[in-house]
């Protein structure tokens, strides 16, 4: 009686320390969770890496380490080109819209004003710009604290090119973490993943181009001062789904309603029709060769991890939606619940 009394005090104890145990896991995992999603955004980078050494290697049948090589050159050197050919003019436009915006947020307050709504309209600045608000003020500092933290973005850059140069390596030992039954599944899901998210990125890519190039020379034709730096932010922020559109808009339209309420009105309609060809024509025309993320999975993707991650998980928000669809689907749907389903780019590997 003693001895399983004894036995059951064992199982107990041993019960509790694997219950400890994991929550010490999530524990560690939640206050790396910012490190964590640097890791991601390095495998983004590497991401993008690879896709060009890849087509390297295919058209001029280059080693690998040569190619990756020169694809690192390719990509880094074409953003510090297009940050030296058009650099001065995008930072004498910035510094332009530096000293304009403060004029024109003073005339929208005054035309607010003139139609009787200045004390809704201090309201609604007191409730965004109030420490410790609620979701809305984290929501809102969130999104305009987006930019911030270069040397962030210098590591990951920097990690990125590493796990680009071997991506066998790291790969293999991240399939050496599971159990060894289950290897094979993994190292299928992790293949399933990169080739889903190097689908988006490049359906990405041609969506950015194609927005930012509409919006600057829409903004340029309207006779909009620093055209080309609000083309250039609407093209960047086209990553951000939803919300970046938004975000890009604002300081086009402020600008606008200082020279007057006409220009501000076509403005806004541009940016209007821009992303209702994006969403109704280019959308659909890049995710015959791109992956297709369902809208509502894209929102509620960037309204989660904005508020677990920060600024980091607003700006990756949809690529890690990519991922976690793929990895949901082989590794849930398809493997435990036994239900065939079509994986996010599968027909187009």
């Amino acid at each position: 009686m003693a001895t399983k009394q004894g036995g059951s005090e064992h199982l107990f104890v041993r019960h509790v320390l694997i219950v400890l145990g994991l929550a010490a896991v999530f524990f560690l995992i939640w206050q790396l969770r910012i490190l964590l999603l640097m890791l991601f955004g390095a495998i983004v980078i590497a991401s993008i890496f690879r896709a060009v050494a890849d087509m390297i290697c295919k058209y001029t049948r280059l080693p690998n380490a040569l190619s990756t090589a020169l694809s690192i050159l390719l990509v880094l050197g074409s953003l510090a080109g297009l940050a030296a050919l058009f650099g001065s003019h995008v930072a004498q436009q910035v510094t332009t819209l530096r000293e304009t915006l403060p004029a024109a947020w003073k005339t929208l307050e005054q035309r607010v004003g003139d139609i009787g709504l200045s004390e809704q309209m201090d309201q609604l600045v007191a409730t965004i710009t109030k420490p410790g608000g609620g979701s809305l003020s984290g929501f809102g500092r969130t999104l305009l604290s987006v930019g911030s933290g270069l040397a962030d973005l210098l590591v990951v850059i920097f990690a990125g090119i590493y796990l680009a140069t071997q991506p066998n390596f790291y790969r293999v030992g991240a399939i050496k973490l599971v159990p060894p039954t289950r290897r094979k599944i993994a190292a299928e899901a992790m293949l399933e993943s990169e080739r889903a998210l190097r689908l988006w990125l490049k359906g990405q890519a041609i969506a950015m181009v194609v927005v930012g190039l509409l919006t600057g020379f829409g903004l340029w034709f309207l006779g909009m001062p620093s055209a080309m730096t609000l083309g250039l932010l609407a093209g960047v922020l086209e990553f951000i789904p939803f919300a970046g559109p938004i975000i890009a808009a604002v300081p086009a339209v402020l600008l606008a309603l200082a020279v007057s309420p006409e220009l501000a009105l076509w403005v806004t309609l541009l940016y209007v029709i821009v992303q209702q060809f994006e969403g109704n024509v280019l959308t659909p025309l890049v995710q015959q060769y791109a992956v297709d993320l369902p809208g509502a999975v894209l929102l509620f993707s960037l309204i989660g991890f904005g508020t677990l991650f920060g600024t980091l998980g607003v700006i990756l928000a949809a690529p890690l939606a990519v991922v976690t669809m793929v990895l949901v689907k082989r590794l849930y749907v398809i493997e435990t619940l036994d239900t065939a389903t079509p994986i996010p780019g599968e027909a187009k590997g």
